[in-house]
């Protein structure tokens, strides 16, 4: 895993001038991705980390002028282009853990939210990223000023993913025929959430939906109903898998569109009296059965829990102040670096938190991380 992640970065150019730097640029990845994994949230962390782990640090690298300081790092770091930084972290994950046969690649976008500089009329940074559901892994991110930009920054993000035989999902922002378009130039399956945002689109398939499921029983069955009782609340999702009917004619320019799907979520809260019924429709180019459908727009919510709530929680993201774009791009990077080689040990007890703090009490458990080899040639169960 280090050995592929050298070779990924070793292509990363070095903005400083040739033949005046003390520290090697890998050097400073390695050290800097070590520090984020063991808890380090700032440059001084980070430089820290490396003074107190010098004599290990010292095993693989080649150190010839020790550890930089905390100013060096944040220097570096800021001078290096994001673009080429995002794009080293995507050849990683595409050689070391690309996603597997049918895996639900859930794409979305997170705001590091203290990230804006009022003094320089800055907003704060929007972050897209694309996360393999099964693996529990981040597989690429594109960096934008403002969740205004997230839609502009989708289709950077997918034309630089191998996202062959997977099923992407994407919420309503992301349900644009372009987008359609480039995932199945890239052989790709979709499920496109349909909202208010495609006016007559949504309206024309909520009363065909609607219309279909409530008024045609005998002819449209619910396709998927399952009952869930946990946490409080039980809950019914039934689902239907519709054909494109004449009444949704407009449709049919949507590139490789198959079926709708539409979900009825009735829950019922414990201790509260009635239900609440909600519907939910959506695009597919999926011919997947109906289960597998739902299972995949259920696993849509894990980019969400696995992977945002992680960085704000575990990484506290939210709460990182830097100012300088470039150097928050790059931070963003490590995080999801430090992430994703921290998922390595996730087979082994213990939250994320525990370990994160053994890798940074243990030494031989950082090398198992940085070592660690996957296994990626296991075919999803959906």
């Amino acid at each position: 895993m280090l050995s592929q992640l050298l070779v990924s970065f070793a292509t990363l150019p070095d903005p400083r001038c040739p033949g005046r730097t003390r520290h090697r640029l890998l050097d400073m990845l390695v050290i800097a991705v070590c520090a984020v994994m063991a808890g380090a949230e700032t440059w001084v962390d980070i430089a820290h980390y490396g003074q107190l782990k010098q004599p290990w640090l010292a095993t693989f690298l080649a150190l010839p002028s020790g550890i930089p300081s905390h100013d060096t790092f944040r220097r570096v770091f800021s001078l290096l282009d994001p673009q080429q930084v995002e794009q080293c972290f995507r050849q990683w994950m595409a050689s070391t853990a690309p996603p597997l046969p049918r895996e639900v690649v859930a794409i979305d976008g997170k705001t590091v939210r203290r990230s804006f500089d009022r003094g320089r009329a800055q907003g704060p940074l929007h972050v897209v990223s694309a996360f393999a559901t099964e693996q529990g892994l981040s597989l690429g991110q594109v960096a934008v000023t403002g969740k205004g930009q997230e839609l502009a920054a989708i289709p950077v993000l997918i034309s630089n993913l191998h996202l062959a035989n997977t099923i992407v999902t994407l919420d309503a922002l992301g349900c644009q025929q372009a987008i359609a378009r480039q995932l199945v130039a890239q052989q790709a399956d979709y499920i496109l959430a349909l909202k208010g945002n495609q006016g007559r689109y949504y309206r024309a398939v909520k009363s065909y939906c609607q219309t279909a499921c409530c008024q045609r029983w005998a002819e449209y069955p619910a396709d998927y109903d399952a009952f869930d009782h946990r946490h409080g609340r039980r809950v019914r999702r039934r689902a239907w898998v519709l054909p494109l009917g004449q009444e949704l004619v407009g449709l049919r320019a949507w590139p490789g569109l198959r079926s709708i799907i539409v979900v009825e979520t009735i829950r019922q809260v414990q201790y509260q009296p009635g239900t609440r019924a909600e519907w939910r429709y959506y695009l597919t180019s999926c011919l997947d059965a109906p289960a597998v459908l739902i299972q995949a727009i259920r696993r849509h919510w894990a980019i969400e829990n696995s992977l945002h709530w992680v960085l704000d929680v575990v990484f506290r993201e939210d709460e990182a102040r830097s100012r300088d774009r470039v150097a928050t791009r790059s931070f963003a990077v490590l995080r999801k670096l430090a992430f994703n080689l921290l998922q390595q040990g996730k087979h082994q007890p213990g939250s994320l938190r525990t370990r994160r703090r053994n890798a940074g009490w243990n030494d031989d458990y950082m090398s198992q991380l940085l070592t660690c080899v996957r296994e990626n040639c296991r075919m999803a169960v959906l």
